[in-house]
């Protein structure tokens, strides 16, 4: 009896430790990373000023060293079904760098085209702003501001932007995209050398500043649509591409031309094990280089550096593999996910971008840059954002209880406002056309209303998703959907809520978001 005694004591007492150890490692992993950060800027300039632009790329590509034999040909390597890793550096472990996006255990092949971290630098004389977009499928706010820490004081930058294209061909940037659910797709150094990239890239752009002109331009007519599919309803596509070209102001030469579009870059989608920015890539090849079909220059290219900056991509905006996309000279449509259908669709959006910097809207030389930019924190509903953040898998830190630190903010360049939004915001909330359908989760009318495009009177709008963070899905209140019966009487849920922090999400960024687009006026 007494040993059956001892036994348990011990037993509680190993339990005991256990779960104050777990709780330990929690707790320490929801800690605030960074302490007493908070930004609230305010920047009017209402003067007239030559502006100065500079550009910069560094590639933030991982080299691909160990590779993998797919017993089974699934695309994902599994150990238990036979598949085995080739130990290139012989080092006696697998040196995999894990492709983000689509599902688990997706380690990279190869490389297709390099990924990078391209860069903006702008100035009006009083305000100079860096606009950085990554080739990644997030980063998280957490590693901006450690970003934004390690820029040399001397550049004077005034605020940092950086944006993700969320590619889903790339290396894992967030943490839960590793070899299972329970081990982090990031790999320290690669972090640590995006980051390195980046912050050179910066003072590279820098240093290359020169007296610039900047021209607006848009297509608005709706002929992207045919190249996004929208997989859950409401159908409100986020058409339109927004574009504004750098020049010289000396020489008339391109300095750099900023796309702005709304598309899932996951034209490769599942299969894919190739490190590729998708579509980005070949668009951005079409803009600088010129469009070519069978090695033949159909169209010119503008020279200089094209940055492509994601947009309202949730909802969700995607060239799923059910949508045709045709070549825009041959009209043969390709279905099938290959690098043929994804040149098809980085051509297109050239094609009309090009046609549409021809017509030259608005061309400056002199103006001015106003921002306003501030911290928010937000609630985090989803219990496995929670679980991801407390075993380490997501290092996005909590300042309060269940509480993230992210941002937001609107930039004016002359006759243009771009909006900053941390994560993946449905079209409904920025163009008009949210539902409460039958099914919704909360009994209420939509909270997101006017449309945030109302509140914008500048000619020229960018929407700049990813932004500062990836806090996922940014999803209307009245369309969250979660239990029976689901949204428009469908047998099951749809996708969205589990990628996102929570239903409270989208009131509170759209209120944010508002908030900032009047501060400037």
């Amino acid at each position: 009896m007494k040993t059956l005694k001892k036994i348990l004591k011990i037993t509680g007492v190993v339990l005991l430790l256990i779960m104050i150890a777990a709780v330990s490692i929690a707790m320490y992993n929801w800690r605030d990373r960074n302490p007493g950060y908070a930004l609230d800027l305010k920047i009017k300039n209402q003067s007239m000023n030559p502006i100065r632009a500079g550009f910069a790329k560094r590639p933030i590509t991982p080299t691909i060293i160990d590779t993998w034999n797919d017993a089974n040909g699934n695309h994902k390597y599994n150990k238990k079904e036979g598949d085995t890793y080739n130990d290139n550096n012989n080092n006696g472990k697998f040196d995999a760098y894990w492709i983000a996006g689509m599902s688990n255990a997706k380690p990279a092949q190869g490389v297709h085209d390099d990924v990078w971290s391209r860069v903006m630098v702008i100035e009006d004389n009083n305000t100079r702003i860096a606009m950085i977009s990554l080739d990644a499928i997030g980063f998280l706010h957490g590693d901006v501001i450690d970003i934004r820490n390690r820029i040399p004081k001397e550049l004077g930058i005034d605020y940092t932007l950086i944006s993700s294209t969320h590619t889903h061909e790339s290396n894992d940037l967030i943490g839960i995209w590793g070899e299972n659910i329970f081990t982090t797709g990031v790999n320290p150094e690669m972090m640590e050398y995006v980051k390195t990239q980046t912050v050179a890239a910066i003072s590279e752009a820098v240093g290359n500043m020169r007296n610039a002109k900047l021209v607006f331009a848009e297509d608005l007519s709706g002929a992207d649509g045919a190249f996004i599919k929208d997989t859950r309803e409401p159908i409100v596509k986020a058409t339109g591409i927004h574009l504004m070209q750098v020049l010289d102001a000396e020489s008339e030469t391109t300095m750099g031309t900023l796309i702005n579009w709304s598309n899932h870059p996951e034209t490769l989608w599942s299969q894919n094990l190739l490190i590729s920015s998708d579509f980005p890539h070949f668009l951005r090849e079409a803009i600088e280089n010129g469009v070519y079909h069978n090695e033949q220059l159909m169209e010119e290219g503008l020279g200089g550096m094209a940055i492509y900056f994601t947009g309202v991509i949730g909802g969700l905006m995607a060239p799923h593999p059910s949508l045709p996309i045709p070549d825009p000279y041959t009209g043969e449509e390709y279905l099938e996910p290959t690098f043929k259908k994804t040149k098809a669709l980085g051509d297109q959006i050239a094609l009309l971008s090009l046609a549409a910097l021809k017509h030259k809207g608005d061309t400056i030389a002199e103006s001015n840059i106003s921002l306003r930019a501030k911290t928010l924190l937000a609630p985090v509903e989803n219990n496995t954002f929670k679980l991801a953040s407390a075993i380490g898998l997501i290092q996005m830190g909590m300042p309060e209880y269940f509480k993230l630190r992210t941002e937001v903010g609107a930039i004016r360049i002359g006759p243009s406002l771009w909006l900053s939004i941390p994560g993946e915001i449905y079209p409904e909330i920025v163009f008009g056309g949210i539902e409460a359908p039958e099914g919704r989760d909360f009994d209420i009318e939509p909270q997101e209303v006017p449309p945030i495009e109302e509140f914008i009177k500048d000619q020229y709008k960018f929407y700049l998703g990813l932004s500062n963070d990836e806090i996922g899905y940014i999803i209307p209140k009245s369309q969250w959907d979660v239990e029976k019966p689901y949204l428009y009487n469908r047998e099951r849920a749809t996708y969205g809520e589990s990628n996102s922090l929570g239903s409270e999400t989208g009131p509170l960024i759209y209120k944010a978001l508002t908030e900032v687009i009047q501060d400037l006026e």
